[in-house]
């Protein structure tokens, strides 16, 4: 007898766009497998709806309303960097649609915490300055290079990559705590992202924890970029198949 197909949401990280899991996708898809990559709003191929105000909660509106337009149900939802602030906030108002939380080297966040409250406040402090220097509010992209993504794919990850907007970055998580309703959690560490230190530390909490799976990818921040497979092949098991 044939497994039903697996349904995968896809959330990108800050300053990127649902492009950059297009290989991952499309391995997915051929396996017969439902895929979507919503890009957040301001962003990517939506970057013509920036707005200075766009927060996370914008962002977890996006998603939250793929999956109730689409009739999404026994989700496996993954998050990448930032992408780990927008599905527990997903995953806190629509746990009953949720097979699986995926973190892919991605923020872990605490009831009330931002993205700056995970960050070194000299970093955090650093890209306030750089956002209220801009006319849109907005913190131009980390290059490509300093999450060591690889050489050949640099160029098109710095072309495609969009200014984040601030209050995303600085607006809390508000939840409820029905995310902890949701069992299987995996949380992937990038063992060469040069920017990750504080992704290990996610990474120890993750491990510390019995209801969470962790494993390690030898490669760069972006690792659905870096080894699109190997991400897919995590997902897949995650998602039950075989």
């Amino acid at each position: 007898m044939a497994l039903s197909p697996i349904t995968f949401v896809l959330v990108h990280g800050a300053w990127h766009g649902g492009w950059c899991y297009s290989r991952v996708a499309h391995i997915l898809r051929r396996a017969g497998h439902y895929v979507f990559t919503p890009t957040l709003t301001g962003l990517g191929e939506r970057s013509h709806l920036y707005d200075p105000s766009i927060g996370l909660s914008t962002h977890i509106a996006d998603i939250i309303n793929v999956m109730t337009w689409e009739r999404l149900s026994n989700v496996v939802l993954v998050g990448h960097s930032y992408g780990g602030m927008v599905i527990t906030g997903v995953a806190d108002r629509a746990a009953g649609h949720i097979d699986g939380l995926i973190y892919l080297d991605a923020f872990l966040p605490a009831p009330n915490q931002s993205l700056h409250d995970l960050i070194a406040m000299d970093a955090a402090t650093a890209q306030i300055n750089l956002a209220h220097g801009t006319t849109h509010n907005g913190i131009p992209p980390i290059p490509a290079e300093l999450f060591n993504v690889n050489e050949r794919d640099r160029s098109w990850v710095d072309s495609l990559c969009t200014p984040q907007p601030l209050p995303t970055f600085t607006e809390k998580l508000l939840i409820t705590g029905q995310v902890e309703q949701i069992k299987r959690r995996t949380y992937i560490f990038a063992t060469k992202n040069t920017l990750g230190g504080g992704f290990k530390a996610f990474r120890d909490i993750a491990a510390a924890d019995d209801r969470w799976e962790v494993g390690d990818l030898d490669c760069g921040h972006d690792v659905m970029i870096d080894m699109p497979h190997e991400t897919a092949t995590i997902l897949l098991q995650v998602g039950g198949a075989p």
